[in-house]
């Protein structure tokens, strides 16, 4: 580590010369860049030795987080932080002519993740290392992320994003870890000294290649990794190539490459369907495989020690698309290491733990029979093996309640049902917010609760303040620290003891001063992006988060259509200035999400140009939400929109990454929002809308009528026919669906519904920010409550209750 500036800067320069053979002066940004990290990188690695060699002398109980995405973020920052040198780096940075900032720029986002699933499992690695957890990360090293988003003429248009073209400097390849993942083929059972055994036969092999990133704690020396896998291959058709049959010498590498390509290909296809399935399994059992011949290697191989890997290892599933660790493990434990049924059984059920994230039913993922079955012979046996025995025992607890067991069973209705073999194969199975755990308990998977009464329980989820508040928001981070101490960076529960100066004026001034500088320099990055100049006094009203009908953007742009018409029909409208700030991507396949992409950037078009509103409000969308653009808008946020329509929402982190710098919460009672609520208490958020049990009702039960709300809600109505009467400049039938999903589906998320108590929400949110001193008062309680989110607390009570691990201190070499 570096102990002064002087040393630092030495270090750098030499790095500098010994990478590129040249000076300072004539490196460029990207190889001052590169020297930076590298410089960084090697002295995270020898924590990181002594972390993985600590692990190993101890053999304590280690967790591995599977999860299809991990949203990192640009990593230069935060391992500096993390070490603790930001301060001395730069400054001597400073001190070389160079801006810290201009070289975190060069870095790009790592294409790992869409929102907030991998934005939450890169909290929880950040978390785990801080507090000394021996936790692990196991994902897929996509070659290109979901996509780039570029809006062109309003419309979402996709790009690839291939954020690795210029390498990833935090990766390390370890070729001689790889292991082999078998699709297709055929599978037929043998009887070989005495016992049944998978023989596995023509079968596409695809070389699984590990690259590790090191992921480092906080104030300490653990640095644990977070292992992505690539599918590679050395493949080359020589002889069709010396033909002049260029494509057909690379087509199978190609082709085999293809499982870690892209994140999420579009599954409205076939071959897009068969890719996500391929995905899964590629990066599960490669992972289990690497898992368990390090356990081999550390506590033996023999059955009899497999038999206590549980207590060893624990294996946490984020949300379903992991779910084929069941099977594989099953798989491994049989095939490979010679256990039989009952013992492989016992091991993978006290293994495996299981987080839900969505009751939506598309997310609740199923696949039809005969894909699992051509792609994943193997897996299907096992599934369908599962299958028998559970519904076996079902029967015994319902005899002939054939529905319930129908409803319950793994295989049902042609398609393996990925939740139920999740909550089958695990020994807990948690939400993520009290609200979303107990529709899941009592509802959406009532029978499962029922049948195993002790396997459910709850976490909500939290978010990493040292990203989202200390690095994200220095200068508030600062004044924090200035106000109650420096003890809230390692127990950011302290930050309760900022409650007692919410009426401070002096703290308020501040607060609104750090708040100010932030807006200031979103509104000059939306100046340089989109030319749109941005009154900075004005409330900056933010929607940050994947476009879908359920998250109700069209709620809020709905309202905004509204508040133009009254500023048409009325210029001199008392409202206080705003500015309506959204990101966000759809799925590339959404239709009626990317139409709500358009119709948002129609409302910017029409507003922003028309001088006979005074520019009282304005319409942002910003292109290509990521992790560092959402640093940016975040601290600058006054008011946070989290209006999703209740129970639909499992829990939310942006909720708690915008309430953490202050911003004020409208939103329903769904999701982290109640408890976000419970915490701050009603007089400093703005709660509206039906709650979750009157939404389940409605489902349940009927008795709305959209038509009812349209015709009495003039405002509404003509904002709801604006839509399709041409007021907009567009074709007649741009917007179609959107008008459709409201008015012909019967309004299926309720934006009607509760649009007339979001617009009294609104009026409330318009008349506290007039009144300053209560606006402070409010946005310093939301931070000072904020401390409850923190993934830190998160963590613990998941490494506590269901991981039961302990932490591991690393002791300096």
């Amino acid at each position: 580590m570096f102990e002064s500036k002087e040393q630092f800067k030495q270090a750098f320069i030499e790095k500098i010369q010994t990478l590129f053979g040249q000076s300072l002066e004539e490196s460029s940004t990207a190889a001052k860049y590169e020297a930076l990290s590298t410089l960084i990188r090697e002295i995270i690695s020898k924590r990181w030795y002594q972390s993985n060699q600590q692990y190993s002398i101890s053999k304590e109980k280690q967790v591995y987080y599977f999860s299809m995405e991990f949203l990192l973020g640009r990593l230069l920052g935060s391992n500096l932080f993390n070490l603790g040198i930001t301060e001395v780096c730069c400054q001597g940075l400073k001190e070389l002519g160079i801006e810290l900032t201009e070289l975190e720029a060069v870095e790009h986002d790592a294409g790992l993740g869409n929102g907030g699933l991998g934005r939450l499992a890169a909290c929880f690695l950040d978390s785990m290392a801080s507090l000394h957890l021996p936790g692990h990360g196991t994902g897929i090293r996509f070659r290109h992320g979901m996509f780039e988003q570029k809006i062109v003429d309003g419309y979402q248009v996709e790009l690839p994003d291939n954020w690795l073209k210029d390498g990833y400097v935090w990766e390390t390849r370890k070729v001689d870890r790889a292991v082999t993942v078998k699709f297709g083929g055929n599978v037929h059972m043998e009887e070989q000294g005495g016992r049944l055994i998978a023989i596995h036969e023509n079968y596409e092999p695809v070389l699984a290649v590990p690259y590790d990133v090191p992921i480092v704690g906080a104030n300490c020396n653990t640095v644990n990794t977070l292992r992505l896998w690539s599918a590679e291959t050395n493949h080359f058709d020589f002889s069709s190539f010396s033909k002049g049959d260029f494509l057909k010498a690379v087509e199978e590498k190609y082709s085999l490459e293809a499982t870690s390509q892209i994140l999420y290909p579009d599954d409205n296809y076939p071959e897009g369907k068969t890719l996500r399935l391929k995905q899964q399994y590629f990066f599960v059992s490669a992972g289990l495989q690497s898992i368990v011949r390090r356990y081999k290697r550390t506590h033996g191989g023999f059955p009899a020690d497999l038999g206590n890997f549980h207590k060893k290892i624990a294996i946490h599933i984020n949300d379903t698309h992991p779910a084929l660790a069941v099977p594989e493990l099953m798989r491994i434990f049989m095939d490979e290491e010679g256990l039989g049924w009952e013992q492989a059984w016992y091991v993978t059920r006290h293994t495996i733990s299981y987080t839900n994230h969505t009751i939506l039913p598309e997310a609740l993922e199923k696949w039809p029979i005969e894909l699992v079955k051509t792609l994943l012979p193997r897996m299907y046996m096992i599934i369908n093996e599962l299958n028998e025995r559970f519904c076996a025992a079902l029967w015994q607890k319902y005899p002939g309640e054939w529905e319930r067991i129908r409803s319950m069973a793994l295989i049902a209705d042609d398609y393996v049902h990925m939740a139920h073999l999740a909550v089958v194969g695990s020994y807990s199975v948690n939400g993520v917010a009290e609200v979303h755990s107990n529709i899941l308990k009592n509802e959406v998977m009532a029978p499962f609760h029922e049948f195993f009464p002790y396997r459910f329980t709850n976490k909500t989820n939290g978010v990493t303040h040292r990203r989202w508040l200390a690095k994200a928001n220095p200068q508030l981070a600062a004044l924090i620290t200035a106000t109650i101490g420096p003890g809230w960076m390692a127990h950011p529960d302290e930050l309760a003891n900022l409650h007692r100066f919410a009426h401070d004026c002096a703290l308020q001034k501040e607060i609104k001063a750090v708040k100010q500088a932030n807006k200031e320099r979103l509104a000059n990055y939306i100046q340089a992006k989109l030319g749109i100049a941005i009154d900075v006094s004005s409330i900056f009203d933010v929607q940050v988060k994947r476009i879908h009908a359920y998250k109700r953007q069209i709620l809020n742009a709905l309202h905004i259509l509204d508040l133009y018409n009254r500023l048409k029909a009325d210029p001199g409208l008392d409202i206080e200035p705003r500015t309506f700030i959204f990101a966000g991507k759809s799925a590339t396949g959404y239709y009626l999400a990317k139409r709500i992409i358009k119709f948002i950037n129609t409302l910017a078009q029409v507003i922003n140009n028309d001088p006979a509103i005074g520019g009282k409000i304005k319409v942002v969308f910003l292109e290509n939400y990521s992790v560092s653009l959402a640093e940016l808008i975040i601290p600058a946020a006054d008011v946070s929109e989290q209006i999703s329509t209740a129970s639909k929402e499992a829990s939310g982190t942006g909720n708690m990454k915008l309430m953490m710098n202050g911003a004020i919460t409208i939103g329903t009672l769904d999701g982290a929002n109640i408890e976000i609520k419970d915490e701050v208490g009603d007089e400093n958020i703005v709660i509206f809308g039906l709650t979750a049990e009157q939404v389940m009702n409605y489902y349940k039960n009927g008795g709305y009528n959209v038509l009812d709300v349209y015709n009495n809600n003039p405002r509404l109505k003509v904002a709801v026919d604006q839509l399709v009467n041409g007021f907009l400049p567009v074709s007649p039938d741009e917007f179609d669906c959107i008008h459709h999903s409201l008015m012909r589906t019967n309004d299926e998320y309720f934006v009607l519904k509760d649009y007339a108590d979001y617009a009294v929400a609104q009026e409330r949110i318009n008349s506290l920010y007039g009144k300053q001193c209560c606006w402070q008062a409010m946005a310093i309680n939301n931070i000072a409550f904020s401390g409850r989110f923190a993934s830190d607390r998160t963590v613990s009570e998941y490494a506590i209750g269901i991981w039961k691990i302990k932490p591991v201190v690393i002791r300096e070499n």
